[in-house]
């Protein structure tokens, strides 16, 4: 298996006591155990193929402070509104924190979201990558926006997986909640992991011996067949052939080797910081670089988890060491995008799973506070160089537009040329499920 990026699991922990890591994984092929096949097995499909659009989610571990980044208040007492200050940026009239200055100089490019309104006080992706709550799920659970992108539209390239995760999916710990819920492991996200490249390629393996192994598994699985009275069997022709599509294609694994950009692009990205700052995790710019050179090789939706931003202690030195490094990856894959005529066809969402108090405790640090939260978009054809929604004095809970979770997935559906309305999935026991929540819609800011 192929390891990215990695650190050691012992490293820092969030305060819920889990360990934490930022590595890209890729699956093995397993001719006997059908391994890789099992996460590229798809249904037939249906849905708009004739355009390539992709989404790009960063989530932001843990909680970012909302009002230290994008909503800072100098009108609150000092305990409230803590040490940093506002810049103004190129667009009139909005202000941003002051170690965000790149992002500051390319605000026209950004819409930012102030008024997040429906956070749950809960260490969990669910909510960042379903737009959903856990509560009163259907049966299996609801799906991640990746594995209902999957469903619904198919990949653009058999060799390029439709839906790609770079954040850390740890089995069996309860952080890493999102998942292809009721639509099955057909359609869970697709991650680079392991010890090495050797099963991304073939090893000195001729394409002859794999075509042999394959009418190996062919046999096996003719065998499986005839004596399969269930039917479970059916459709593993075209699951398996897009697990070998991917391996004798190089298309993936020259997209996941961002070396082979130009230098002055690797370095504009940044390299990061590999070593953990305080509390934090290792932040590494590379993430955002192989994002963009994912969707441009065909995924469409590619989720990455960057940092960590759980700050009950000293709130402002963290974030004083972790803000530049996002807004060096965030600026970079922007103007990106922008660069490389990709900003009608690639949505950005950045977000965490809820914002933090608005009063600094005892510990110099910001507790979770799921009454407000905010969001930064871009690309993707929307109106941006905006601020949507306001906060009260103390940035504590929303006084003007209201946003929630899933007013900003069926903005991202719509980009996608999905219309939320009329589309639906069947969920385990045969019943439609529309995609988002009732009563959410494109946000007609953005639209």
């Amino acid at each position: 298996m192929l390891t990215i990026y990695a650190k050691s699991p012992d490293g820092p922990r969030f305060c819920d006591g889990i360990s934490r890591r930022n590595f890209l994984r890729i699956g093995a092929l397993g001719l006997g155990g059908l391994a890789l096949p099992q996460l590229l097995q798809a249904e037939a499909r249906s849905g708009i193929r004739n355009s390539h659009k992709a989404v790009i989610m960063i989530y932001l571990p843990g909680g970012p402070p909302h009002q230290d980044m994008f909503d800072l208040k100098m009108d609150a007492p000092l305990e409230i509104r803590g040490e940093f200050k506002p810049i103004p940026t190129n667009v009139p009239g909005i202000q941003i924190c002051e170690h965000l200055p790149r992002l500051a100089k390319m605000t026209d490019k950004l819409a930012i979201i102030r008024s997040i309104s429906d956070a749950v006080d809960d260490h969990s992706d669910f909510h960042c990558l379903t737009g959903r709550s856990k509560r009163n799920q259907p049966p299996g659970g609801w799906p991640s926006f990746g594995s209902v992108v999957s469903k619904l539209l198919g990949p653009t390239d058999p060799a390029v997986p439709e839906f790609i995760g770079l954040e850390p999916k740890m089995q069996h710990l309860p952080y890493n909640d999102a998942g292809p819920g009721f639509l099955g492991a057909a359609h869970r996200s697709f991650h680079p992991e392991g010890n090495g490249k050797q099963d991304m390629v073939l090893n000195g393996v001729t394409l002859d011996r794999l075509a042999d192994r394959r009418a190996l598994l062919a046999g096996f699985d003719k065998f499986r067949r005839d004596v399969d009275a269930s039917g479970l069997m059916e459709g593993l022709d075209a699951f398996n052939e897009q697990a070998f599509g991917v391996l004798t294609s190089s298309k993936l694994l020259e997209a996941l080797d961002y070396q082979r950009e130009d230098q002055h692009m690797v370095e504009r990205y940044g390299k990061g910081d590999p070593k953990p700052h305080g509390d934090a995790a290792p932040m590494l710019m590379e993430q955002f670089l192989v994002a963009r050179r994912l969707v441009e090789a065909g995924a469409r939706v590619v989720t990455v988890a960057f940092g960590f931003w759980d700050y009950h202690g000293n709130n402002h030195q963290n974030a004083k060491a972790d803000l530049p490094l996002l807004d060096q990856g965030v600026s970079a894959l922007v103007e990106d995008l922008h660069r490389r005529g990709l900003e009608k066809d690639v949505s950005v969402v950045v977000w965490g799973e809820f914002g933090r108090t608005p009063t600094i405790n005892k510990d110099a640090g910001r507790d979770h506070w799921p009454k407000v939260t905010c969001a930064v978009l871009a690309g993707g054809g929307m109106r941006t160089g905006q601020v949507i929604g306001a906060t009260d004095r103390w940035g504590g809970e929303p006084t003007e537009r209201p946003v929630l979770f899933g007013d900003v997935f069926a903005t991202l559906y719509h980009n996608l040329g999905i219309d939320v309305s009329k589309t639906t999935i069947m969920d385990l026991a045969g019943r439609p499920q529309y995609l988002v929540d009732a009563g959410c819609q494109p946000m007609k800011e953005l639209i």
